[in-house]
């Protein structure tokens, strides 16, 4: 309950994500480049690509900025990825607003949990692990995995599995850093291979 109460005083008081007064219509016309990767409505057929359709708003612009940064400093700033940073580099202020608007409007489509990890996957992500300390998903990301908007906390429910493990991963070893306070670091940093596979496969059919 403590660590609950901690998290929910960095919401209140670090809500960076804020609405994006970004023009969905125009988004659309400035996203065929993404559908390679990500699909014409955001819902990538590819599992290492994330889907991003129904993600929210502040949150993709924020990940679009700090792509940006990392292709302005060689990747010590920001969010690193070879194929984003170059992606997100000729982007302006307002076409990273109307790309998050349009792709925030899309509908997510769900998939599916495999039977197997039900039970242990949904008893880690809404109880966490007390003995080994670790939060419950749920205290940040609600439970239907849709996050918070204004916390800047992202829609996980319904994301390919892989590219989630992936993400656990890079945030478990440092690779990837760009989390609110290090909350994600923090928290993968307690998560075994086997805990990220099966909490990975259960968000896969979460809604």
């Amino acid at each position: 309950m403590k660590k609950i109460c901690m998290l929910l005083g960095l919401i209140l008081s670090s809500a960076t994500a804020l609405a994006v007064d970004g023009d969905p219509e125009a988004g659309k016309a400035k996203s065929i480049t993404c559908a390679a990767c990500h699909g014409t409505d955001g819902n990538s057929a590819i599992p290492l690509n994330p889907k991003i359709a129904g993600q929210h708003a502040g949150y993709l612009y924020k990940q679009l900025e700090e792509f940006k940064l990392a292709s302005q400093t060689g990747g010590k700033e920001g969010r690193n990825n070879a194929v984003m940073n170059g992606m997100a580099a000729p982007l302006s202020e307002q076409d990273m607003k109307d790309l998050a608007a349009y792709f925030a409007s899309q509908d997510l489509k769900i998939g599916a949990a495999p039977e197997d990890v039900i039970a242990q996957g949904e008893a880690l992500y809404r109880g966490g692990d007390a003995e080994r300390g670790i939060t419950a998903c749920i205290a940040c990301h609600g439970p239907g995995g849709k996050g918070m908007n204004l916390a800047g906390f992202p829609v996980i429910g319904g994301q390919h599995a892989q590219y989630t493990e992936q993400q656990l991963k890079m945030f478990r070893s440092g690779e990837r850093n760009n989390d609110l306070n290090g909350m994600m670091r923090g928290v993968s940093s307690k998560l075994t291979d086997e805990d990220i596979r099966i909490l990975s496969a259960y968000l896969e059919g979460l809604h």
